[in-house]
């Protein structure tokens, strides 16, 4: 196993089982994009796929819906992290596929 894909594995631990102010469950809907309801799933699915789009206001609209900064600030790296943990596997499973090599 690469270093890269141990510090990978560390990181998405440390995020979803370590110490953290967000419950572990939402977290982990964060990370994957799923289960989350109104106003979380819009905050969550811009953080993914549109960053750039993201709000004051969405991150208001959470606020308001009970998190705190910090719970916020973790849904949010989570998200960010999922996304480009999904991106890394598919770019993995590619170069797998065009090489015929197994993980580097």
């Amino acid at each position: 196993m690469s270093d890269i894909t141990q510090l990978h594995r560390a990181l998405v631990v440390r995020i979803l089982d370590g110490d953290g102010k967000a419950p572990s469950g939402l977290r982990r809907a964060a990370f994957d994009n799923a289960g989350l309801d109104e106003p979380m799933r819009t905050l969550i699915e811009k953080v993914a796929y549109h960053p750039y789009r993201v709000t004051d206001e969405d991150v208001a609209s959470v606020r308001a819906a009970g998190l705190s900064e910090d719970e916020i600030f973790e849904i949010v790296v989570c998200a960010a992290v999922g996304q480009a943990s999904r991106q890394y596997n598919s770019a993995l499973a590619a170069l797998t596929r065009a090489t015929g090599e197994g993980e580097r």
